[in-house]
């Protein structure tokens, strides 16, 4: 391991080199050009690389160009296809930027790490202070909800209440023209040839148009997921208010089955939580959910509603009742349902098994097992949901 170099060390490098940096930029300030000129060329940079960057080069001194250059390429670039653009944006900062004068080395500059800052990512306090902030809502992203702050969830079912909901699409049998496709257009065909004499120079096509299918959202609001039940209802909100009245249906599964559509059917999330809570009336209470799984295939699922649907179960699989039950449902809506789809919060911790008796007996008529404890998994969720049509029923596949 190489030995760290003093600072009288780095002053006799400086005094050997012939140009050097002045340091009228300062550090901080020098970091932030540098990486919104890399952001102008497409290279995303986190806030920790520029922390990185800043701490490198005021603990080496940077006295050089070359210390200036590694310092920046170490810390602000992870992919060997970004070095050019690194290059480019290098060059460029250091020429608007950097004063290259007589021996000297940067005057030490304090790094500050702020929540909610600038839309540059950047301000200033004083002379020799640089205050380099970030998103919080960024920084919470992989938090687990029920570790959260009150402030913090706050934050948290803001950005779930903007997320936008994937749309999951199914082929109709209405057909549209198109340049290529599996079903000659003979009326369209031979109307263009009506033109020509009769002779069909131009062949026209059919392919089949897409629609979106129907999402179902099952809310498990019992005790157990009471740290995540008002993130869901805004999950399930932000899904309504992306896809439109009449594609998404929603559910709360507890002690009964409560259906909660035309509560979430606001523009306001306040609101729509604020409805659902006074239609709920099992709102963490017990868990009867193999019970209210059935009762939703016998009234809704079977008769149209869950057929040809993605059905979504948010649960964390805890139930007081007969696995059986929680296992014949679960058949019977997989039976009739595109894609199944099961997100538990626990599942998001390390070493997690399935081992509660309604997640055991459900969890073989899932088609995917995903985590559902934190803003980055319901990002993950929104995403899933409209890539689920590639998926033919044939090749079904549990993903853990």
């Amino acid at each position: 391991m190489p030995t760290p170099r003093t600072g009288d060390q780095i002053r006799r490098e400086a005094a050997g080199s012939d140009r050097q940096f002045a340091g009228g930029a300062g550090a901080a300030e020098l970091v932030a050009a540098l990486a919104r000129a890399l952001r102008h060329h497409g290279v995303p940079v986190a806030l920790r690389s520029e922390v990185a960057c800043a701490q490198a080069i005021l603990a080496i001194g940077a006295a050089r160009r070359d210390d200036l250059y590694w310092a920046g390429r170490a810390t602000l670039i992870h992919r060997p296809e970004d070095v050019a653009a690194y290059d480019l944006a290098f060059d460029a900062v250091l020429e608007d930027r950097v004063t290259w004068s007589a021996p000297s080395i940067p005057i030490p500059t304090e790094i500050l790490v702020e929540g909610e800052g600038t839309a540059d990512g950047e301000a200033e306090t004083d002379d020799d202070t640089r205050v380099l902030r970030h998103s919080a809502v960024e920084q919470l992203r992989h938090v687990d909800l029920a570790t959260c702050t009150a402030a913090e969830r706050d934050q948290l079912h803001r950005a779930i209440s903007a997320l936008r909901v994937g749309v999951a699409t199914r082929r109709s049998r209405r057909r549209r023209p198109a340049a290529r496709g599996d079903e000659l257009d003979l009326r369209r065909t031979v109307h263009t040839a009506l033109s020509t004499g009769g002779e069909p120079l131009r062949l026209h096509h059919r392919a089949p148009t897409q629609r979106p299918r129907r999402l179902v959202l099952l809310l498990d609001v019992s005790g157990s997921m009471e740290p995540y039940a008002r993130a869901l209802v805004r999950f399930a909100h932000a899904a309504v208010t992306s896809r439109g009245a009449g594609r998404v249906e929603a559910f709360t599964l507890g002690t009964r089955l409560t259906r909660i559509t035309r509560a979430l059917a606001t523009r306001d999330p306040d609101e729509a939580l604020a409805r659902t809570g006074a239609d709920v009336e099992d709102w963490s209470g017990g868990t009867r959910l193999g019970d209210a799984l059935r009762e939703f295939v016998d009234r809704w699922g079977a008769r149209g509603m869950a057929r040809g649907a993605v059905v979504v179960v948010l649960s964390d699989g805890w139930d007081r009742g007969d696995p059986d039950v929680v296992s014949e449902a679960m058949a019977r809506l997989h039976r009739v349902a595109h894609q199944v789809v099961w997100v538990n919060p626990l599942s998001a911790v390390p070493g997690y098994e399935p081992l509660a008796r309604g997640m055991a007996a459900a969890l073989p008529h899932v088609d995917v097992f995903v985590p559902g404890a934190s803003l980055s998994d319901l990002e993950h969720l929104a995403r899933l949901l409209a890539t689920l049509a590639d998926v033919s029923p044939a090749s079904r596949t549990a993903v853990a």
